[in-house]
Parts: structure tokens; C-alpha cells; sequence
């Protein structure tokens, strides 16, 4: 039972289907991913043909958790209808033609073919009569810096078709994943939907991990009052990408959750703990993001602090400093105005009683502010 599979509301009617293709040959591999070349087709037909497959990354055919063919775009919509059958097929960036075709095939929602081909959607999730239209945000470290990228799913009975925008990684891996496990392969949309994502959030997790590290490192040097320009440049970097990274994470919860309690499908049960998984994975991306912000806004605060710290003990010297320049600045000012009638002036020994006074206060004044941590 699947996600999908029962107690959905009418769906919409589909456009005519074509007859069902028949089984590949064992010797042949199945068909290839562009249509063969046929002698009647006007000229420039096969290379525009090309360029409508271009951005398929894979087109696979699944009976009971195993891989059965390799089929042609034009041919997933026949696949899927057939009973015990499932489709998945795999695109990056496709051109609007390719998109089209994916759309009669499987008879999408022009809403929803038409977030799919603009990238920079929020993640969320939305219901198209019988079918599932995801958004989701992806990320990955490249050159120091957070890349983000999209992954649109179009979940429906009998079929998942992937859609990449930007950078993220291939899920070459998550098939392989799948194809190997044949009983869970066997729940259908639902598993694929799950892994899809689960492999979306653990994705998150070395990001996190380079930014912690990098953190740390941040927050060392300013505890050792060795900060540069460079390292508070960085920490305005690093909030900048975790409150893009929080803008990501944050709404796939939401869209996790929904999938997990939406009444209008009926759910497998075996399913729901792998949703609820995926929850918590979601969660704990959301507070170690929120950790993270914490350790950089107070290694941020802290190198102010310090900076604030370092510009006071200049200011206390040059204070003190000033202070001690002061006296033999002001005793020799009065002795310079060169009036007639100045007693000292015409005393034995008066320059150099003049001197021992400066002296004298002076190294009082520095002894003073040496005790008190100025100098």
C-alpha cells in the first residue's frame, strides 16, 4: 500500500495513453533514452529530438522493488499505468520541451510544471489532484562558501520524477540504495519519496560540521586576542549562510510533517517511522544551525569586546602618558613667560631644584599609574 494508492480524491482525466510498449529483450538491455532513428522524419527532427532528451539523468522502470527496464521518456507514462509497475525518472535542468513531455506523460499540473522549470522556490509542498508537488532546498559546501541548490519532486501513483536546479548532488547514490533493497523498493513512490529527502537533510549534516569547525577556530583566535579583519569578515559570512541555510531547513520540517500527517492520503503504515525519521534528522539540523549562530554572534561580540578592550588600554596609556608630560610642560611654561620679578630666577641652584621637582613628580605620577595598570 502506498502513500498514494488509495482513498485519493478523483484524479483528473488523463490524456489518452498510448499502447503499452512491449517487454525488452534480455540481449538488448532494454531501450535507450532517446527515440530511434526513423527514416521518415524531416530533417533536423532527430537533433531537436537530442535536445528535448537533454537533462535526463535516468528513466527506470520498477516491478516489486526491481529494476525491470530502461525506458525512454516518451514511453514512462505507459510504464507506470501498468499494474505493480513504478516509474522514476531522474532530470537535471531539463529544457521546457523535455518538461512538457514528463508533463503529458504523467499529465501534471501546469502550476506545478511551471514552478519546476524556475528555479529559487521556497520549500513547500502541494497537492495537485492524485499527485504531490515538493520543493526542496539543497546544500553543500564549494570554495568555503554554502552552494545551495533545488530538487523538485512530482509524486504520483505509479511514478517520481526528480527535477535538479543548481548545485547538489547526484542521486546516483539514493538509486543504488534502493535498487539494493528490493522489499523496501517494494512500498513504491513512498520509499523513493523518503529516501529522496532523507538523503537531502543528511546532506546538511557536513555542512554543518565544516561551519562548527571553522567556528571553533574563529572563536579560539579570539580568545586569544589574535583576531584579524579577515576573521570578522568571515563571521559576517558564516551568519549570512546559516540564516540562508535556517530558510532551507526550516520549511522542509513543515513539509516533512505535512507529508507525515496530510488526511487526504492514505498512508502506508510501515512507512511513517522513515517520515518521522527524516523530522528528526530535520530537527536536529535546526538546532545545531541555531548553536551555531549562538557560537558566531558571540565570537562576533567577543572580537567587539576585544577590540573595545584594546582601545581602551591604548587610551589609558597615552592618558597617562599625558598626564606625566604635563608637569614639566606646565613648570617650564611658567618659568618661560619671562617676567622681571621671579624670585627663583635669581636663586643659587634654582635650575636644578626646578629639575629634581620635575623628576621627582613625574616618576611619582609614573609609579602611580604603573601600580594602577595604565603603563
Amino acid at each position: 500500500m502506498s502513500l498514494l494508492s488509495e482513498t485519493r480524491p478523483h484524479p483528473a482525466k488523463r490524456l489518452p495513453s498510448r499502447p503499452a510498449p512491449p517487454l525488452p529483450s534480455p540481449a538488448t538491455g532494454g531501450a535507450t533514452h532517446g527515440p530511434p532513428h526513423s527514416p521518415g522524419k524531416p530533417p533536423g527532427a532527430e537533433a531537436h529530438d537530442a535536445a528535448s532528451h537533454r537533462g535526463v539523468i535516468a528513466c527506470q522502470a520498477y516491478s516489486h522493488g526491481r529494476a525491470v527496464a530502461q525506458i525512454p521518456i516518451e514511453q514512462a507514462g505507459d510504464w507506470s499505468r501498468r499494474p505493480d509497475h513504478m516509474v522514476w525518472v531522474g532530470l537535471f535542468e531539463p529544457a521546457g520541451p523535455l518538461l512538457a513531455e514528463v508533463q503529458h506523460q504523467f499529465n501534471l499540473h501546469d502550476l506545478a510544471v511551471e514552478d519546476a522549470a524556475k528555479p529559487h522556490q521556497r520549500p513547500k509542498v502541494e497537492t495537485y489532484g492524485d499527485s504531490l508537488f515538493i520543493v526542496a532546498r539543497t546544500a553543500q559546501m564549494m570554495g568555503g562558501k554554502i552552494a545551495f541548490g533545488e530538487t523538485h519532486l512530482f509524486v504520483g501513483d505509479g511514478y517520481v520524477v526528480t527535477v535538479r536546479h543548481g548545485p547538489s548532488s547526484s542521486y546516483a547514490a539514493v538509486r543504488a540504495r534502493c535498487e539494493s533493497c528490493p522489499a523496501t523498493l517494494s512500498h513504491g513512490q513512498d520509499y523513493i519519496l523518503y529516501a529522496i529527502l532523507d538523503f537531502i537533510v543528511d546532506n546538511y549534516t557536513p555542512v554543518l560540521e565544516s561551519i562548527a569547525e571553522e567556528a571553533e577556530a574563529i572563536e579560539d583566535r579570539v580568545l586569544a586576542g589574535s583576531l584579524t579583519q579577515t576573521d570578522v569578515e568571515r563571521l559576517y559570512t558564516l551568519r549570512r549562510d546559516l540564516l540562508r541555510l535556517k530558510n532551507a531547513v526550516g520549511p522542509l520540517g513543515a513539509v516533512v510533517r505535512r507529508l507525515e500527517h496530510a488526511p487526504i492520503f492514505s498512508r502506508d503504515p510501515a512507512m511513517l517511522p522513515f517520515l518521522r525519521d527524516v523530522d528528526d534528522h530535520v530537527r536536529q539540523c535546526q538546532e545545531e544551525i541555531e548553536t551555531l549562530r549562538e557560537v558566531l554572534a558571540f565570537a562576533f561580540e567577543a572580537s567587539l569586546l576585544t577590540g573595545q578592550s584594546q582601545q581602551t588600554e591604548v587610551s589609558r596609556r597615552l592618558a597617562a602618558w599625558a598626564a606625566i608630560l604635563a608637569v614639566p610642560t606646565a613648570i617650564a611654561g611658567i618659568y618661560g613667560m619671562n617676567f622681571e620679578y621671579m624670585p627663583e630666577l635669581k636663586w643659587d641652584g634654582a635650575y636644578f631644584a626646578v629639575l629634581a621637582a620635575i623628576v621627582a613628580i613625574c616618576a611619582t605620577l609614573y609609579w602611580r599609574f604603573r601600580r594602577a595598570g595604565w603603563l
